[in-house]
């Protein structure tokens, strides 16, 4: 359901390094038993803080991503926090929706369209 690609090994590992040295970063990873299931990170300064988030698809639709990301809000506090969803990802907008976020608008990315929610 993502709208971006999937990185080889050494990009992933790159985009990984700066998202976790950005000083204005927070980072929370999800584990359910013993397996991580998906990572909550926001970034950016105020006013344009961003919300982004990626769980494994052995965990949707079970309420995980909904959670993990209600209790980073717990930690995350700045508002507003903007999130980008691809137009035809379902799922990540009922996560938005459930903790609050309103649909704000519509952006251009590369060659796709983003929804974009905001939780003010």
């Amino acid at each position: 359901m993502a709208a971006f690609p999937a990185r080889d090994r050494a990009a992933f590992d790159r985009h990984w390094a700066v998202l976790r040295s950005t000083a204005s970063g927070t980072t929370r990873t999800a584990v359910v038993g013993v397996q991580v299931a998906g990572i909550v990170t926001a970034w950016g300064d105020h006013p344009h803080r961003e919300l982004a988030y990626w769980f494994g698809r052995q965990f949707w639709g079970r309420g995980i991503a909904t959670a993990a990301v209600g209790l980073f809000l717990d930690v995350e506090q700045a508002r507003p926090l903007t999130a980008h969803v691809a137009v035809h990802n379902d799922g990540s907008r009922r996560v938005l929706e459930k903790l609050g976020f309103r649909h704000v608008g519509q952006a251009p990315e590369d060659d796709l369209i983003l929804d974009v929610f905001q939780l003010a």
